[in-house]
Order: C-alpha cells, then sequence, then structure tokens
C-alpha cells in the first residue's frame, strides 16, 4: 500500500506591482481581501502560499480596499492588523525570479493594478502557461483574469480559447466609477481570446467557473469560494496521484 502523503500543496499568489491608473490620478494596487480571503482558505486547508509580484518589492495596496466596512469582510482587518502578514507584501519576490521552482497552483489576485501589467507580463504568461501544462491549477479573481490574456498554449492558441471564464463584470466596473480609467474590458478582451464569459444575475455576487483545471472568480465577494474550489481541485489531484503511484 502506498504511503499516504501529508506534503501540502505549494500555491503561487500573484499581485500587482501597479500602484496607479494611466489615464486618471487615482491610485490603485492590489485589493488586499482578494490575497487574504484566498489566502486564509489555502492555509486552513494546510497549503503553502507564496507571495509573489510582477516586479518584487513593495506591494501597493488599492485604497479603496482599504475602507472600513470593505476590511471587515471575510476578516480582511484581521490580516490588516496581522504585523507579520503585512510585512509580507513589503519586500515580495518578482514572478520572474520563481522561474525555476515548482507550484501545484497559481492563483491571480485583483485590484484595478493588475489591468497594467498582468497582461503585458511575459514571465506570468509562462507561469500561467507552465502551470497548466505540468497539470497544476490555474485560478483567477475579479481582474487577476487579465493575465490570463498573455498566455498561450503549446500549439500558440490563446491559453482561455474554448474555456469558459469569469472575470470583473463590466456593470460591476461602471458601479466602481472606473468604466473610463481602465485600458480595456476584460470580459470583452477574454471574449476576443475565444473564452465564453459568465457573470452572475447581481453585480458584486459572488460568482466562480470551474472548468477543468482552470478556477475563476468574478469579483472580490469571489475570493473565498475561488479559494474553496482551488483546495477541492487540489484534493482531487492529490488523491488521483495517491492511486496512480498505488498500482
Amino acid at each position: 500500500m502506498a504511503k499516504k502523503s501529508t506534503k501540502p500543496a505549494r500555491i503561487l499568489a500573484v499581485v500587482t506591482s501597479a500602484s496607479s491608473y494611466e489615464k486618471v490620478g487615482y491610485r490603485t494596487g492590489l485589493w488586499l481581501g482578494e490575497l487574504t480571503h484566498f489566502y486564509d482558505v489555502a492555509l486552513e486547508a494546510g497549503h503553502e502560499v507564496v507571495i509573489a509580484s510582477i516586479d518584487g518589492g513593495r506591494v501597493p495596496l488599492d485604497p479603496e480596499s482599504l475602507g472600513s466596512l470593505i476590511l471587515k469582510q471575510g476578516g480582511t482587518d484581521k490580516r490588516y492588523k496581522d504585523r507579520a502578514f503585512m510585512d509580507l507584501l513589503e519586500n515580495t519576490l518578482s514572478v520572474a525570479s520563481l522561474a525555476g521552482e515548482s507550484f501545484d497552483a497559481v492563483y491571480l489576485t485583483g485590484g484595478h493594478g493588475v489591468m497594467f501589467d498582468f497582461p503585458t507580463s511575459t514571465a506570468l504568461a509562462e507561469r500561467v502557461a507552465r502551470t497548466d501544462a505540468e497539470g497544476g491549477i490555474v485560478s483567477a479573481v475579479c481582474h487577476g483574469p487579465a493575465g490570463l490574456l498573455g498566455a498561450v498554449r503549446p500549439d500558440g492558441s490563446p491559453f482561455v480559447a474554448g474555456r469558459t471564464v469569469t472575470g470583473f463584470s463590466w456593470p460591476e466596473e461602471k458601479l466602481a466609477s472606473r468604466a473610463k480609467a481602465v485600458p480595456f474590458r476584460l470580459d470583452e478582451r477574454l471574449e476576443e481570446q475565444g473564452a465564453t464569459y459568465r457573470k452572475a444575475l447581481r453585480p458584486m455576487a459572488s460568482k466562480v467557473v470551474v472548468d477543468g483545471r482552470l478556477v475563476t472568480g468574478q469579483n472580490p465577494t469571489s475570493a473565498t469560494d475561488v479559494g474553496k474550489a482551488v483546495v477541492k481541485l487540489l484534493s482531487k489531484r492529490k488523491s488521483a496521484r495517491a492511486a496512480a503511484d498505488a498500482r
């Protein structure tokens, strides 16, 4: 009988390095709760989460995500008060610096900052494609699916082509008063690359789409559920490997 593995999965959580919009003066960055909600679910399941940013160094936080009411959602305020956790965001590794390492899953966080540096990051595109090719789980939330746009399959086709996904919707973008500030419509860009886009009937309602080993969430309220879906897929992957080893 094969020995049951207790080794935790390694998850790479990717955050933005962009702190501002290009056309307006608003500040932006990581939407903190989209990291903490997922992070807490993954840690509770016993997994390791490595946080990396596009450029490395200090992670900018979207000031909108630090409002008193928003911080209380999902226990984000506890992480914001946690010195050890917040220190993790002071000097992150870059995605490129981790090119030689393997991860069981990758998670692309949101915040409007990702719209400016995720789609053009070669290192992120390669990480997404590699994780998928190695049988790992690729996940993203809110604006995070922008990081899927640069990835391609071995045959050169877009990573999202033929897949069903979600992400921050245009009605939600209008509600956030950022429709004129973002560089492109995320839903349209995903569809242009051949994806089928889905959204919740009500803006800001949790919506998670699981397509094989690809997990996407629509908005900040979806981050916890994305984490749960990833943990479930990691468990199935572990069981499948254990069964194969036992043969």
